[in-house]
């Protein structure tokens, strides 16, 4: 009889989350996200990290908040990791900051330790220095202080005294950063006066470091109070006490980068929109992902198939997109067949990152023309000399026929071959209408025809004039004149179009439109 596989006990890996951007995560962090089969996050935790999880993990949301709301009891978050693990789970326990630093992660570990449950503990950035680093603070610096203290504004309830030393803590540490204490932020204020620190030493409070939600606003310990009601901050928000803050009118960095804040939709798939959510977070946007298109196999591979059996007979085998490259040798490696297979015809592409892609499969494009468009991509075969020449070119299902009208009117022969189908996606309609009905975005990037005529349907205007009373209060930016013209089509205006027609111009050009202003 043959012996079934033992299965592996659970383990529960206590990982902190970081501060709030989901790149100060550790790599032993994503690692352990990346083979999850249970994840319970914090309210803290950056969702985006849930990206790292498979699609097979089981999610729970276990946030607690000021005020008493919570998705769970801390009992209740002991009890559900204990019963995870206790069914041979591997369990990510996610953690906003450090889970040792005022996390409760040791309290969770004691309850897993007395469960007989293993156990990992990852550590992260935590939210005192990143919000300080954020803000443009040095906890430390050899001129102005070589101690820092990190303490609790909100120690536990039920306490009958502190244990807060005020006394010693009000003089005896250069820099003090104090987490969860907005809402006793007067009476630590007073506690640190009246323990002999000078009421004008300065203070720092930052709000939601590290995101692109960040906020922060100094004065000293006798104004900070009163500028903090003021700007309305309330948690998650740390304070920076000591003459370290002073720094920050020449350090500060994060806010002052030139997208800082401004709410950026991206209509790419998910797959595709990396480059362009990497380049405008690193000039300080937010971006809001909402895919507008979804690929899949073409329904019919049978052209495609037929070319590549007289593949020799070509001599031309063009590329208009990154996605054409990438269906294509799907489907050739799917057929047991690999780049030897291409030998015989030249290779056009439409553009550089399409040529970038190209060389990834190991082969570099014979052609690449001056103008990044399908009109650009003929015009410069056609000046080559196309007539009689058998051209195959991949592509999606549905696409602008201008190339292969434009090269059969030269005298070539145009096969076109369907290697990937546009579908679009389904979800977040109401959640894309309630942000355009509450003028929380303010620019909307499109980088093809498709993700312009989806995206509207997804905004499902029902009228031209609801669409303009939705639209005209963002800024548009495409990417080159063909999605312009799209544009334009719908009644709508363009504000921002590179002159190149490339993902980081369409990104340098947003830059220098905000930059201006």
């Amino acid at each position: 009889m043959k012996k079934q596989p033992t299965k592996l006990p659970g383990k529960v890996y206590l990982v902190g989350a970081g501060p709030g951007a989901p790149g100060l995560i550790t790599l032993r962090g994503k690692h352990l996200l990346e083979r999850a089969e249970v994840v319970v996050y914090d309210y803290l935790a950056n969702p985006k990290l849930l990206r790292h999880a498979p699609e097979t993990a089981k999610l729970v949301y276990a946030g607690k908040k000021g005020g008493g709301l919570h998705a769970f009891t801390q009992a209740e978050i002991n009890n559900l990791l204990i019963d995870f693990a206790g069914k041979g789970k591997r369990v990510v326990r996610l953690k906003g900051g450090d889970p040792f630093i005022f996390g409760r992660g040791a309290e969770e570990i004691e309850e897993l330790v007395a469960a007989g449950i293993d156990f990992e503990v990852v550590p992260g950035v935590t939210s005192a220095t990143a919000a300080a680093t954020y803000a443009g603070i040095p906890i430390t610096h050899r001129e102005y202080t070589a101690s820092v203290a990190f303490i609790t504004g909100h120690e536990a309830p039920g306490k009958k005294e502190s244990n807060i030393a005020w006394d010693k803590l009000a003089t005896g540490a250069g820099t003090i950063v104090i987490y969860m204490g907005i809402k006793n932020l007067p009476v630590i204020t007073k506690k640190l006066i009246d323990n002999g620190r000078a009421p004008e030493t300065p203070v720092a409070v930052v709000r939601w470091a590290s995101t692109p939600e960040q906020y922060s606003v100094a004065g000293t310990l006798e104004t900070i109070t009163d500028i903090v009601a003021e700007a309305g901050i309330t948690p998650p928000a740390l304070i920076i006490v000591g003459d370290v803050v002073k720094l920050r009118a020449t350090i500060d960095w994060f806010e002052k980068r030139p997208l800082f804040g401004k709410k950026i939709v991206v209509t790419r798939t998910r797959e595709q929109a990396s480059e362009l959510v990497a380049l405008l977070e690193e000039n300080g946007a937010d971006c809001l992902e909402y895919p507008t298109l979804h690929m899949e196999p073409a329904v019919d591979y049978s052209i495609l198939d037929s070319s590549l059996a007289r593949i020799g007979d070509y001599q031309w085998l063009l590329f208009t997109s990154i996605n054409a490259v990438t269906w294509f040798f799907r489907h050739l490696w799917e057929s047991d067949m690999d780049v030897r297979r291409l030998g015989g015809p030249k290779i056009g592409v439409v553009g550089r990152a399409t040529a970038r892609k190209l060389r990834d499969y190991g082969l570099k494009a014979d052609l690449l023309p001056i103008k990044f468009t399908g009109e650009g991509l003929a015009e410069a075969l056609i000046n080559t000399g196309v007539n009689g020449a058998k051209i195959l070119l991949p592509r999606a299902e549905k696409a602008r026929e201008i190339l292969p009208e434009m090269l059969n009117a030269a005298g070539a022969e145009v096969t076109v071959a369907p290697v990937y189908r546009n579908v679009p996606p389904q979800g977040r309609k109401d959640e894309l209408r309630e942000r355009l009905e509450d003028r929380t975005i303010d620019l909307i990037t499109f980088t093809s025809s498709s993700t312009v005529d989806n995206f509207l349907t997804m905004v499902d205007a029902e009228s031209d004039q609801e669409l303009h009373r939705l639209m005209d209060p963002v800024q548009i930016a495409v990417i080159g004149p063909i999605t312009a013209d799209t544009v334009k089509k719908h009644g709508l205006k363009v504000d921002i179009q590179p002159s190149e027609y490339t993902i980081a111009d369409m990104v340098n050009a947003i830059v220098t439109n905000y930059s201006i202003d």
